[in-house]
């Protein structure tokens, strides 16, 4: 892949700055290496080298796109895709952001039941259509959520309506929160990991074979995407639970 990069300098003699355009080769290639030397950026820049078969002066730049780890045998090794700029700088790398325009003022507005990762994503996604999402959580906010954990833990009591299951960001937020699956239909989960990251997650999920935020962390992230759900216009109501539908026409 080829990528043009404009450069600017300035001529000395007339004082004016001049730009110029530059041609970048951008080569993707698997490597392998130990684990003690896979986070190690020259070892990644020697084996890109070597496998696109140049000197490693000619590597200007590179970026981590696949990180997985091959335990199989007592030899750790860790596989590593990398994107790999040739007789250039690599372009910078933006971080995932997530906005979106302002709502219509008379915007459809949709109700969404439950406040886990599906209810998040979806009003979300509501919202990237221009569609105000309101929803609706029988329990409560992370932060409030914590403090009900305490009797499942000291005296074997569960909250019904606040506990490991039920409240914002469902089951997940307080068990590690890992994110890859065995679906073979597994949908845009780049963008799903993309989100997550513009909202507080680590990036390495990014590139992780296995990637995980960490129940340390997801809290915050969970609370960001609400954050975002109601700066862009939606609504999350807790402490109300849906039971029944009324139906008319």
């Amino acid at each position: 892949m080829w990528m043009t990069q404009v450069v600017s300098g300035r001529c000395a003699s007339e004082g004016l700055k001049i730009f110029r355009t530059v041609e970048i080769r951008i080569e993707s290639v698997d490597i392998v290496l130990p684990l003690d030397r896979s986070e190690d950026d020259v070892a990644r820049r020697e084996a890109a080298a070597a496998k696109l078969g140049v000197p490693v002066s000619r590597i200007g730049g590179i970026v981590l796109r696949k990180h997985s780890i091959d335990a199989r045998q007592r030899a750790i090794k860790v596989q590593l895709r990398l994107d790999v700029a040739v007789d250039g700088a690599m372009p910078e790398q933006l971080k995932p952001l997530w906005s979106v325009p302002p709502l219509a003022f008379d915007a459809r507005v949709v109700v969404i039941v439950g406040c886990g990762p599906a209810g998040m994503f979806a009003a979300l996604r509501c919202l990237e259509l221009g569609v105000r999402p309101i929803i609706l959580e029988r329990g409560k906010d992370a932060s409030a959520r914590r403090f009900d954990l305490a009797p499942i833990l000291r005296e074997g009591r569960v909250i019904e309506e606040s506990n490991y299951c039920f409240g914002e960001g469902g089951a997940g937020t307080f068990s590690d929160g890992k994110l890859y699956t065995r679906a073979t239909k597994r949908g845009p989960v780049a963008k799903v990991y993309e989100i997550l990251v513009a909202h507080g997650a680590p990036e390495r999920v990014l590139t992780d074979a296995h990637p995980h935020i960490g129940s340390n962390l997801l809290p915050n992230v969970v609370k960001a995407m609400r954050a975002s759900i109601i700066a862009a216009g939606g609504e999350v109501r807790f402490e109300t639970k849906v039971v029944d539908f009324l139906l008319k026409q």
